[in-house]
């Protein structure tokens, strides 16, 4: 039977995510420029700034295909399904037959293809050099974050991630393994790289040298630069909901009942806050890696992952 109240907690799910993405970022800014004895710009600039972006008209190079005009919606769109197939505040849910681990990182990928081809598309030299560099970490970091989640998803013997999440509710010795630690410490660094963080990327600064996201967007302007701003906003937040609600799924609704939807959304906000607050803490101590550098900081995210695999054979 189709059941129309999980559907529609499902999308309000996926809906949610989109507002709170914005505010995800804000509160990051804020918080670095807090430890940085900085005012800052208030928790919701993000906002302001998505509301600017769509108003304003676009200015496209007349070397532009179809590629640079497809992408922004590829990768918006690619970004809002796997919003929708992450448990979010409820599990199970109608779409967990296809919320698959795979179906996850290849979707996270596409999106990052379109970006790489986006910014080759156009001939610029930066757009190019961003591409390239965004592809080498797309080649270590997808199956980092492959490799951490299924060392879950063996201990609970499905790739599901509704049943991965299930599965450490019902065991919560084994999210004090060392096999769940390495797991969750791959994913937070692959996190880092793929949404283009310190110490692999530094968001605030468009320096031709050190940057990789900001070179690939350089030639979007308008209603474009605010899909791909918004999309990479909303990754960020997923990758948050990954750590926080595979990892420590405590608060995970497993009904529609009105206290129960109140009470994993409380929890889930407080694991944003704090993984926000670790990125945050981070960043701030932290200074960005040579280039040669993060290929090293990644292969440490790949073999944390490996081990995570294999210890999950040693506990079965």
């Amino acid at each position: 039977m189709f059941d129309m109240a999980g559907v529609a907690v499902e999308i309000g799910q996926a809906l949610l995510a989109l507002a709170m993405a914005p505010a995800l970022v804000g509160f990051i800014r804020w918080m670095k420029a807090r430890m940085q004895n900085r005012r800052g710009a208030p928790i919701w600039q993000p906002y302001s700034e998505l509301r600017k972006l769509f108003r304003k008209d676009m200015v496209v190079s007349r070397h532009a295909s179809w590629v640079f005009h497809l992408a922004p919606f590829v990768i918006f769109g690619s970004t809002i399904v796997v919003s929708l197939l992450v448990p979010v505040l409820v599990t199970p849910l109608p779409f967990n037959a296809v919320a698959d681990l795979f179906a996850v990182v290849y979707l996270l990928l596409l999106g990052t293809a379109f970006l790489a081809l986006a910014g080759l598309d156009t001939g610029s030299a930066f757009g190019g050099m961003g591409s390239s560099r965004e592809m080498t970490i797309a080649a270590i970091s997808e199956p980092a974050i492959a490799l951490a989640i299924l060392s879950l998803a063996l201990a609970a013997g499905s790739t599901n991630l509704g049943e991965i999440a299930a599965r450490t509710i019902a065991r919560p010795s084994s999210a004090l393994s060392p096999g769940h630690v390495m797991a969750f410490v791959a994913l937070f660094i692959v996190m880092l790289a793929e949404t283009g963080r310190l110490p692999v990327d530094n968001p605030a600064t468009h320096l031709e040298l050190t940057m990789i996201h900001e070179a690939m967007i350089l030639e979007y302007s308008g209603p474009y630069l605010a899909l791909v701003e918004w999309a990479s906003w909303l990754k960020l937040l997923v990758f948050a909901t990954l750590a926080g609600n595979l990892f420590v799924p405590w608060g995970l609704a497993t009904s529609l009942a009105p206290a129960a939807l109140a009470v994993a959304f409380a929890t889930t906000l407080a694991k944003l806050v704090a993984v926000a607050v670790g990125v945050a803490v981070l960043e701030t101590r932290v200074a960005k890696l040579r280039l040669f550098r993060v290929p090293e900081l990644l292969a440490v995210s790949f073999v944390l992952g490996l081990l995570a695999v294999a210890s999950s054979f040693s506990v079965r």
